[in-house]
């Protein structure tokens, strides 16, 4: 091992070491990733609860209403890349510190903008927050960063069961502070700026190592070319892909249908607080489910599941509509993304995870961000009232099941048995490079 000066942070040799003492430190690390997906990760529900209302008080065009929440998607998109390798080259706790930091800044450009009445400076602030987001999406990688091969599935299922509190606290947080001041919603804004200060510290406590550097002249691992190439990585990088665009094209939309529909602004947080629930709760069993009938069957799973919340909120627009297809949205998510997380971490090396990662990152929020514009695009302008609006919404997700189904289907026929980089190592013979 190697100690960098400029991060406080060892660079590991090799990838996770096995034994009572790895594991240990994979649990601890863990614990700290579920602290801080539990109290930053608060201010991404708040921020969907009332990014899309704070923009229709200033957009010019209602259709323009949720762009907020399309520039935190895009920026999330545009910095998945570079945040993964900034963690590839200076760790985890830099990244992480980054993100924090752009969500404090993001926070306290959003609530400018709501004081100023400039819908431009709430988009700009949007789009810094798209940096915390990014980060934030890699806590569930770097909870296998230390983990044992058996404890991946649920290190990555433990962390993301963090978002349970968050799912709490952020929809309360949006109650309390909303109409706080004199302008909506600026409160929220500031308790985010809170979030992001208090939450950084938290990151003092991780034990990640960097992963080592290629020597001059060894091998640099697979290029993005071959990575996206493999069919587990291909599909597990599709399948993340749909799953989260789905939940963000309908979770987007949700709080206009309710109050479009006639409810008010606590019901939309409280079916959002549920949805979110239901997001995290069954991650702390989905790394056991995984483990035991292995990542493809669980996303397949997920997929039926998100196939049910459409048509469930296809069938009407009564407020237990919208909690019954909310929740089932939140479980088909879970599965879908959480398996389709664990299919990439079994397919990679250490050396290789800062351009996997973030190439797939990159991908998917790609995707969520066109999900999210076309959200408040079917939800304002396709439909003359928000019922017709909510329908074109949940329609829109019959494409996307259809590609990630077939997706699966062709990697049963194409590498679905494929080893986890981890086993196809222990048994390739050493390069003279690798010795």
């Amino acid at each position: 091992m190697t100690h960098d000066h400029t991060t406080g942070e060892i660079a590991a040799p090799d990838g996770p070491a096995e034994g009572p003492t790895a594991l240990t430190r994979a649990r601890r690390n863990v614990a700290v990733l579920i602290l801080a997906n539990a109290v930053l990760g608060s201010q991404l529900p708040m921020i969907f609860i009332v990014g899309g209302l704070a923009g229709s008080t200033l957009a010019s065009n209602p259709c323009f209403a949720t762009l907020p929440i399309s520039l935190i998607v895009l920026g999330s998109m545009l910095s998945a890349t570079p945040m993964s390798a900034i963690m590839q080259r200076w760790g985890r706790r830099t990244g992480f510190f980054i993100g924090a930091t752009a969500g404090a800044t993001g926070g306290a450009i959003g609530a400018w903008g709501l004081a100023s009445g400039s819908f431009g400076l709430l988009l700009l602030g949007s789009l810094i927050t798209g940096t915390y987001m990014s980060t934030q999406a890699f806590y569930r990688f770097a909870a296998t960063d230390t983990a044992p091969e058996t404890f991946k599935p649920k290190a990555i299922s433990y962390v993301m069961a963090g978002g349970l509190i968050s799912a709490i606290i952020g929809p309360q947080l949006v109650k309390l502070t909303a109409e706080a001041s004199v302008v909506p919603f600026l409160g929220t804004y500031a308790a985010v700026i809170a979030l992001n200060v208090v939450g950084s510290l938290i990151f003092t406590a991780l034990d990640i190592p960097r992963p080592p550097r290629p020597e001059p002249g060894a091998p640099g691992g697979r290029s993005r070319l071959e990575l996206i190439s493999t069919p587990p990585i291909l599909v597990a990088v599709i399948c993340a892909m749909v799953a989260y665009a789905l939940m963000n094209l309908v979770m987007t939309a949700t709080p206009l249908a309710v109050v479009g529909c006639g409810y008010t602004t606590s019901d939309a947080a409280d079916v959002v607080s549920l949805h979110v629930l239901a997001m995290f709760g069954p991650a702390f069993f989905t790394g056991h489910l995984i483990a035991r009938f292995g990542a493809p069957t669980v996303v397949a799973a997920g997929l039926v599941i998100l196939a049910a919340a459409g048509g469930v909120a296809l069938s009407g627009v009564a407020l237990g509509n919208f909690y019954v297809a909310l929740i089932l949205l939140g479980v088909g998510w879970n599965f879908g993304f959480i398996g389709a997380t664990a299919m990439l971490a079994a397919q990679h090396r250490p050396e290789e995870r800062g351009r996997v990662q973030g190439m797939n990152d990159t991908i998917v929020f790609g995707m969520v961000t066109i999900a999210s514009v076309a959200s408040g695009g079917l939800m304002n302008c396709a439909g003359g009232n928000a019922a017709e609006g909510w329908s074109a919404v949940n329609i829109a997700m019959v494409p996307l099941l259809a590609l990630a189904g077939a997706a699966l289907i062709w990697l049963a026929f194409n590498g679905g048995g494929a080893r986890s980089e981890a086993e196809a190592a222990q048994e390739k013979p050493a390069s003279p490079g690798e010795i």
